[in-house]
């Protein structure tokens, strides 16, 4: 039987948070926010009530069904209630090398609990503080980049309601031909259940350098939650960056989420995307090649188990020249998980002499597991060097017998073999320490339930 809502048939009338002009403006009130600001919010407000929910029509969405999320659970917007940096696991705030610190600016939901900050960074004109803060000391900056290049509100559902609603976030700044040769650290930790909305903007101006590092991870659950994020990373020309961003939300968290990067002349993005965690994530990550000789490499990693959903939409375009891309997605899932990846590398006409590839391997660990693999391109151009590929297989049996005539233990064969297919990604990951942490996590994942050879 179909049940009618309003003229519609309930399984095609995703329901929608609960929110309301009213709490838009309630929430920059609460923040003492500038004018400009609200504005922007507000802004954003109307382009989100113009929108419809998406839907499992759109190709984009078709094969993500996001529609059990409890919105009466999940759109509650989080407040910090006494929590401090001893809430985040000693392993996400440890630093990234040595004893040092560039930076370490810690959330606990929503709340800044910690922000260090090494002065001979602060001393160069390097900006690292909370987003809020930002707006009101640096707004010549901010005003300027925010949500206005690279994520843009209209871009959709979610990205519209971030705009209007985002509750905390980061603003990273790194002045023309200075270098942050100490890497900065952001965690993001939720300890309670409902609704967060962060935001990264980093701006790396002309010939500048910098490593980012971002850790999004919550304590354990009992009911719906969501995480509606965006990540703006602006790269100037001549400029370089490395960014690595690891996700481990809880088992009851829906991710949506809008990432781009705009790369500059001769600029290099270093891009590495880990997720583990959350229930269902849609994750769009995208990278826009501005400039001639512009390169940007994106690596991403992923293990779904149990029920999990992680569904990757990603975009290399290039809008320039010879420019490169190199993406390369690694994934694992076993037990009833399903995993999307739909990519495509997409030239401008007459951005002659580029090239970009994109592969997408995936690593099926049970017979009940589901994984997409759906590369493109759309190439207006004709002197390019494009290609693309999408491998699905299981555990060899060769490899895990020839450890085994060594003595070696069935799991403890199958570890090592799963280990070895994504030790090419982990070991892109600057920091020794982080690798340990996420080697770990997957061994885990491996080990709780049977693989399937």
């Amino acid at each position: 039987m179909v049940v009618a809502v309003k003229g519609r048939r309930r399984t095609d009338a995703p329901a929608a948070p609960s929110y309301t002009r009213t709490d838009v403006e309630a929430l920059s009130a609460k923040n003492n926010e500038p004018k400009w600001l609200l504005e922007s919010r507000l802004a954003a407000w109307e382009l989100y009530e113009g929108m419809p929910m998406p839907s499992m029509q759109q190709e984009e969405w078709r094969r993500t069904d996001y529609r059990h999320i409890h919105w009466e659970d999940a759109d509650k917007i989080i407040s910090a209630n006494g929590a401090t940096i001893n809430d985040v696991p000693k392993a996400n705030r440890d630093p990234l090398i040595g004893d040092v610190q560039g930076g370490l600016l810690a959330f606990v939901d929503g709340k800044v609990v910690q922000s260090d900050f090494a002065d001979e960074l602060r001393n160069q004109g390097i900006i690292f503080t909370d987003l809020l803060t930002a707006c009101k000391e640096n707004e010549d900056l901010v005003r300027a980049n925010l949500m206005t290049k690279a994520v843009k509100p209209g871009e959709g559902k979610f990205a519209a309601l971030h705009a209007a609603l985002w509750t905390h976030g980061v603003f990273v700044y790194i002045p023309k031909n200075k270098v942050a040769e100490i890497p900065l650290h952001v965690v993001m930790y939720n300890t309670h259940q409902g609704a967060s909305l962060g935001h990264i903007l980093v701006v790396v101006e002309e010939n500048a350098q910098a490593t980012i590092v971002v850790d999004y991870a919550s304590a354990d659950g009992t009911t719906d939650s969501a995480y509606i994020g965006a990540t703006e990373l602006l790269v100037g020309d001549a400029a370089n960056l490395t960014y690595v961003a690891l996700q481990d939300w809880n088992r009851q968290t829906y991710e949506f989420s809008h990432q781009r990067a705009r790369v500059g002349r001769d600029a290099n993005l270093d891009w590495i995307v880990g997720t583990m965690g959350g229930k269902l994530i849609k994750a769009y990550l995208e990278i826009e090649l501005d400039g001639k000789g512009a390169n940007g490499r994106m690596s991403g990693f992923f293990f779904a188990d149990g029920e999990q959903l992680f569904d990757h939409d990603t975009q290399q375009n290039h809008n320039a020249p010879v420019t490169t891309s190199d993406l390369l997605f690694k994934g694992a899932a076993k037990d009833t998980a399903r995993t999307v990846w739909q990519g495509m590398i997409k030239s401008l006409p007459k951005m002659q002499k580029i090239d970009g590839y994109q592969a997408s391997r995936n690593l099926m660990l049970s017979d009940d597991v589901r994984m997409d693999g759906i590369p493109g391109l759309e190439i207006e151009a004709d002197d390019v060097k494009c290609s693309h590929a999408a491998t699905f297989g299981t555990l060899e049996k060769e490899p895990i017998f020839y450890l085994m005539s060594r003595g070696i233990e069935r799991p403890t064969a199958e570890l090592m073999v799963i280990d070895g297919f994504f030790d090419e990604l982990l070991a892109r990951i600057p920091f020794e320490r982080v690798r340990e942490r996420l080697q770990a996590a997957m061994e885990t994942k491996i080990v709780g339930s049977k693989i399937v050879v």
